[in-house]
């Protein structure tokens, strides 16, 4: 009894190839600019920390916490450092950002102080309150 042989033939494999390469065409254009919209997500949550830090400094400063720190009147490069004279729990990576500006004197007043992403030179501005604590 003569056995049958079971398989694919030469022309269905080259269909799924084609067929492969069709969908790889399609799809990889999609992914190609993905770097540069995560360099601008990666920017707008630093500057999106950065506010959250300001507010929340802030309102420890109104509410008598001594943890609050003094902002007016510094630089804002100063002010994303961490603890002790920073209001940022991890300071800013300098390696990926620099900043600039200085911060008001008038308490309850918000400044703007540039971040500039350095692989993109992209540069953004976060509203930092100044607080003035005795």
């Amino acid at each position: 009894m003569k056995k049958v042989q079971g398989g694919f033939t030469l022309i269905e494999l080259v269909m799924v190839i084609v067929i492969l390469g069709i969908l790889a065409a399609v799809a990889i254009p999609k992914f190609i600019n993905l770097g540069s919209q995560a360099n601008q997500a990666a920017l707008a949550g630093v500057v999106g920390a950065v506010e959250s830090a300001s507010e929340i400094n802030y309102a420890a400063a109104v509410a008598g916490n001594p943890s609050a720190v003094s902002t007016a009147g510094a630089s804002c490069a100063l002010i994303l450092t961490g603890p002790p004279s920073g209001i940022l729990e991890q300071p800013l990576d300098e390696s990926r950002y620099t900043v600039t500006g200085t911060i008001g004197t008038s308490s309850g007043i918000a400044s703007a102080c540039t971040i500039t992403q350095l692989a993109t030179s992209t540069s953004t501005s976060a509203q930092i309150i100044a607080v003035d604590v005795p």
